[in-house]
């Protein structure tokens, strides 16, 4: 299968290329814009792999991917929150597969009704969100509600390792709704809270407290209806050091006031002073999905499932889901024409290999208050 990776040199692109370069069934395309960068990496990957030049944004990007005979195209060339569906759209026109990693609210929920049309005409499949979330997300929620009479309520956290490399488009997108309105479903309602905002303080199996703000992702819309949600969905994100979490309260307050209009010009110096922080933080992060609910027997439950990625792995972790799901198409398993969300596409067996060729520790742990305590955690993973 012909795959062409968008973004292929950068900091999620270079993964997934890295992964997808030993499958067999699988002849790589690295594309990028700087056609020596993408040259030399297609070099250092070896194999079937090879670099392609081109430019996602030139106006002849239609007909320059046509040309290429793709299979499937990853896109992986964010942020998606200001993004068209340009790319998606050449992609049909093409006659390929799509994947992306975008976790812009906006981009992924209307990703189906925008696009469903035209990929069926094309006979192939897209898929937006194929990332941490809702990709993995959702995996994570099935698993741990799966067979529940009801579901009250659902957590999520993502922290990031202080030293994890974090690239200057990814901050500008988060702080490009720092300080905004975010609707958020709570109390059985929707209502509206201010990104990253009045962080809270959220516990980990593997890793010390941290103080996490809400963020405006998929999730927070997706999960309502897809799960009959009654009480609230919650997606927070908690920065190692705390210094750097009370600045993006401090901007979203500054926002909030009216005083600071464009929190996304101050990427690059939020960036540098992340990099000064660094050697007070560390190289482990992770993840904790809690759902709370009834379940099959009609008692009060709370599940959580956590995720610990040490060595500057977690990067690896919004690749998977990619990685697997173009592992599927290649193999020839059968993919319904039509665009969705990853939602529900995935089980999370699926990622056990791949937490486990990082290292990655899992931990499912019952949280109900009378649960009884030799029953607390299970270990799902364990260290490589």
């Amino acid at each position: 299968m012909r795959t062409l990776v968008l973004g292929g040199y950068g900091n999620f692109g270079a993964r997934i290329c890295r992964a997808l370069a030993a499958d067999a069934g699988i002849e790589l395309l690295v594309a990028g814009r700087d056609e020596t960068r993408v040259r030399q990496f297609a070099r250092a990957l070896g194999g079937r792999a090879s670099g392609v030049s081109i430019d996602c944004g030139a106006p002849d990007f239609a007909r320059s991917l046509a040309a290429l005979g793709s299979d499937l195209v990853i896109h992986t060339a964010g942020p998606f929150q200001a993004q068209s569906y340009a790319v998606a759209q050449a992609a049909a026109g093409a006659g390929a597969h799509y994947i992306d990693l975008a976790d812009g609210r906006r981009f992924v929920c209307d990703f189906p009704q925008a696009l469903d049309d035209a990929f069926r005409h094309a006979g192939t499949s897209a898929i937006s969100g194929a990332s941490t979330v809702p990709a993995l997300s959702s995996a994570v929620v099935d698993h741990l509600s799966a067979g529940w009479q009801a579901v009250h309520a659902i957590d999520i956290c993502i922290a990031p390792a202080q030293t994890a490399p974090r690239g200057r488009a990814t901050l500008a997108a988060v702080l490009g709704y720092c300080g905004e309105p975010i609707p958020v479903w709570r109390d059985g309602e929707w209502t509206h809270a201010p990104g990253w905002a009045a962080p809270e303080r959220v516990e980990f199996k593997r890793l010390r407290p941290r103080i996490g703000a809400l963020c405006d992702i998929p999730d927070l819309e997706l999960f309502p209806a897809r799960y009959g949600v009654r009480e609230r969905v919650m997606f927070r994100a908690a920065l190692e050091v705390a210094a750097t979490q009370r600045v993006f309260a401090l901007l979203a307050t500054l926002r909030g006031m009216g005083l600071l209009k464009r929190p996304e010009r101050l990427a690059g110096l939020v960036g540098r002073v992340g990099g000064v922080l660094d050697p007070f933080g560390t190289a482990l992060g992770g993840m904790v999905v809690r759902v709370e609910g009834i379940d099959q027997t009609g008692r009060h439950a709370r599940r959580a499932w956590h995720i610990a990625a040490d060595d500057d792995h977690g990067p690896e972790i919004p690749c998977m889901a990619a990685i697997l799901l173009a592992r599927r198409i290649a193999s020839g398993a059968d993919m319904a024409a039509g665009a969705r969300t990853a939602t529900g596409l995935l089980p999370l067996d699926a990622f056990a290999p791949e937490f486990a060729r990082w290292g990655m520790v899992t931990d499912v742990v019952d949280e109900t208050p009378d649960a009884p305590h030799d029953a607390s955690f299970v270990r799902s993973a364990v260290p490589s």
